[in-house]
C-alpha cells in the first residue's frame, strides 16, 4: 500500500480507502469480516456518514483493540431520528448525535470531524452563522476531532469552504463525468440523463480550480463516487456511454490535485480486493487517457488531464507537475509562494525543455506542451 499526507494535516493515509457502504450488510457482521480486510492489506482510512446506530456500534466493535490502526473519517451533522437518517444543522440534534456517535463507536476522538452533506450557498453559511462551525471549532480544541472537513458534491460551496480557512479535509465527488458538470445545488445533477445529452467539453472550471485551490491552501481532499455509484464501470449505465475499469477510475482521482485517498465502497472483501490491486496494477492497466480520449459526446481536446501519457521526456520533465503548478498560477493570476517553492524543488524545469515535441505526439488530449513549458519558464524564472 501507498500513503499520502492528507494536506497539511499531516495524516499519512492510504491510496485506498473505505466506503460505509457495505457495512450494513449481512445484518452488520459484513464490518469486521471488511475492517479485517483492510486491517490486513494497509488500508487504514474509512469514511463513516452513516448514522444508524447498529452500523456505528458495529464499527466500534470492529475497531476494537485496534483503533491505532486506522484513521476514522466520521460525521457531525447525520443524526438518527424517527428510525431514519436526517441530515441536520439543528445545533441541539448535532450534539446529541455526535456524542451518540462516540459512544456507540467507543473511542475518544476522530481523526477528521467532517461536516456532512452542504450542496448551497446557503446551507454553508447556516453552518457558519449557526453554530456548526463553532461547535466543530469546540470539539477540535477539545481534542475530540483532530481535524475539521466538510463533504459536499458542489464546487461553488466546496470554493468558498475551502478559501474561508474553516476546514481542513473536504470530501468531494471525484470522477471524469462529474468533473465536466457545472456547479449545481441538486445533487441529482450529476448523473441525469439530461446533462450528458450533448456534447461536453473540458472540465468544469470550477471543479478545476477548486482542486488547484485545496492543492495550494494544503486542504486534502478524500474523493467519494469515484465509480459514479458503480454506473462508470459499465457501458450501459455510464453518462459517457463507454465503460472504464476500477483502476482507471481511481488513478483519475488520484492525479486531481490535492488527492489523498480514494473511500472505495464494497460490500464485499472480494469487491474491496477489486480496489485494492490498484496497488499492484501496472501503468498500462491505470493508463485512463485513451478511455477518456475515446467517449462518446465528450471531449478534453487541449486540457491537460495529468495522464503522463506524455512521457518519458528525454530532460526528465515531469511535465504533469510542471503543468499543475502553471495551472496554480493561472487561476490565482499570480505566483503564490507556497506554489514557486513546490515548482523550484522540482528536479527539472521549464527551462529545461529542449522543444522536441515528442511529448506532443504521445499526448491523447492534444495539449500544447511546448507552450506550457515555455510559460511555466517565464512565469517562474526558471
Amino acid at each position: 500500500m501507498r500513503y499520502r499526507t492528507l494536506g497539511a494535516t499531516g495524516l499519512q493515509v492510504s491510496e485506498i480507502g473505505m466506503g460505509c457502504e457495505g457495512f450494513s450488510e449481512n445484518n452488520c457482521a459484513m464490518t469486521k469480516t471488511l475492517f479485517d480486510f483492510a486491517c490486513a492489506n494497509g488500508i487504514n482510512y474509512f469514511d463513516l456518514y452513516a448514522s444508524d446506530p447498529e452500523v456505528r456500534r458495529a464499527v466500534g466493535r470492529a475497531m476494537k483493540g485496534r483503533r491505532e490502526k486506522f484513521l476514522v473519517q466520521s460525521h457531525l451533522c447525520s443524526v438518527w431520528k424517527n428510525e431514519q437518517y436526517l441530515r441536520t444543522r439543528d445545533l441541539a440534534e448535532v450534539r446529541e448525535g455526535f456524542e451518540e456517535m462516540m459512544r456507540l463507536l467507543d473511542t475518544d476522538y476522530l481523526d477528521v470531524g467532517m461536516i456532512h452533506y452542504c450542496d448551497a450557498l446557503s446551507d454553508w453559511q447556516t453552518i457558519v452563522d449557526g453554530g456548526v462551525l463553532d461547535y466543530a471549532r469546540q470539539l477540535r480544541r477539545e481534542g475530540r476531532i483532530r481535524h475539521i472537513g466538510l463533504s459536499s458534491h458542489n464546487p461553488e460551496v466546496a470554493l468558498r469552504a475551502v478559501e474561508s480557512g474553516a476546514i481542513e479535509v473536504l470530501m468531494f465527488s471525484v470522477n471524469p463525468c462529474y468533473d465536466l458538470q457545472p456547479p449545481s445545488e441538486n445533487v441529482e445533477d450529476l448523473w441525469a440523463d439530461a446533462a450528458y445529452e450533448h456534447t461536453l467539453k473540458n472540465m468544469d472550471p470550477q471543479r478545476q480550480r477548486l482542486y488547484e485551490r485545496c492543492q495550494e491552501l494544503g486542504v486534502g481532499i478524500t474523493v467519494m463516487k469515484c465509480f459514479g455509484g458503480g454506473d462508470l464501470l459499465d457501458a450501459e449505465l455510464s453518462p459517457a456511454g463507454a465503460a472504464l475499469t476500477v483502476s482507471q477510475c481511481i488513478h483519475y482521482a488520484l492525479t486531481r490535485p490535492a488527492v489523498g485517498t480514494v473511500l472505495c465502497g464494497a460490500h464485499t472483501p472480494a469487491q474491496l480486493a477489486q480496489s485494492l490491486a490498484y496497488e499492484t496494477a501496472d501503468d498500462a492497466e491505470k493508463d485512463y487517457a485513451a478511455a477518456l480520449a475515446a467517449f462518446p459526446k465528450i471531449s478534453w481536446e487541449g486540457h491537460c488531464m495529468y495522464c503522463s501519457h506524455c512521457q518519458p521526456c528525454p530532460m526528465q520533465i515531469s511535465i504533469a507537475d510542471v503543468t499543475k503548478f502553471l495551472n496554480l498560477t493561472r487561476a490565482e493570476r499570480c505566483v503564490p509562494e507556497t506554489v514557486r517553492s513546490h515548482y523550484l524543488l522540482l528536479d527539472r524545469h521549464g527551462s529545461d525543455c529542449i522543444g522536441c515535441g515528442a511529448c506532443e505526439t504521445r499526448c491523447p488530449f492534444g495539449v500544447p506542451i511546448r507552450e506550457n513549458m515555455r510559460a511555466a519558464a517565464e512565469v517562474f524564472g526558471i
